[in-house]
């Protein structure tokens, strides 16, 4: 993201991890793990709405950590349907959260949404919750994304063209869970990345 980001291979169950780091200029006060959309339609960890998100979290004070899933860029292994990049999710979040123990954050943009969800959900069973999760555009059309807690962000494009609005607000409504939806919005949030970053920074 910047001529300052760190990057290194974790180890993972399917092959090394490729992980970028963005550290704040002053001490980190926690960690920020964001998943990036769809693998097999170009989605990386350096996706705009991703990368966005990770100056959020610098501009917070918080660390921001972006990985690439299985078969893209340096990371080994091929896509899983979502099972194993939930695990690489978690294995990275693992490593690096005992950089900055503060607070974490978790957010997923798209795919990464649903794969954020789930690590959200296992790390609340395993008794080791993080602090907060950010949606943006989840695929709740195209995937299973479990519910989530109340105080979750969610935020979706008005003229989302790859999840339509109706069906995030279908696996809303039983939780009574609100949406941010942004006007004239499409899935990418193209020209609305300022708003994104708005929306998303005091709860990083």
């Amino acid at each position: 993201m910047t001529p300052g980001t760190e990057t290194l291979l974790l180890p993972g169950t399917a092959g090394p991890i490729e992980v970028a780091i963005d550290t704040p200029p002053e001490p980190a006060r926690g960690v920020v793990v964001i998943a990036h959309p769809h693998p097999l339609f170009g989605g990386t960890m350096n996706n705009k709405v991703v990368t966005t998100v990770a100056r959020a979290a610098v501009a917070a004070g918080r660390l921001a950590v972006r990985l690439n899933f299985r078969g893209i860029g340096a990371s080994g292994g091929e896509f899983d349907h979502g099972q194993g990049e939930t695990e690489d999710f978690l294995q990275v979040i693992s490593a690096l959260r005992v950089r900055a123990p503060q607070r974490l954050v978790l957010a997923g943009f798209s795919f990464g949404g649903f794969v954020a969800a789930n690590a959200f959900a296992r790390l609340q069973a395993a008794g080791q919750p993080a602090d907060q999760l950010v949606l943006l555009g989840p695929a709740t059309s195209r995937f299973q994304v479990p519910k989530v807690p109340a105080e979750t962000l969610v935020i979706h494009g008005e003229q989302d063209d790859v999840v339509p609005l109706s069906s995030v607000l279908d696996w809303a409504r039983p939780q009574d869970l609100p949406v941010v939806v942004v006007p004239g919005s499409t899935h990418y949030f193209d020209r609305k990345l300022t708003v994104v970053k708005r929306l998303v920074q005091p709860l990083l």
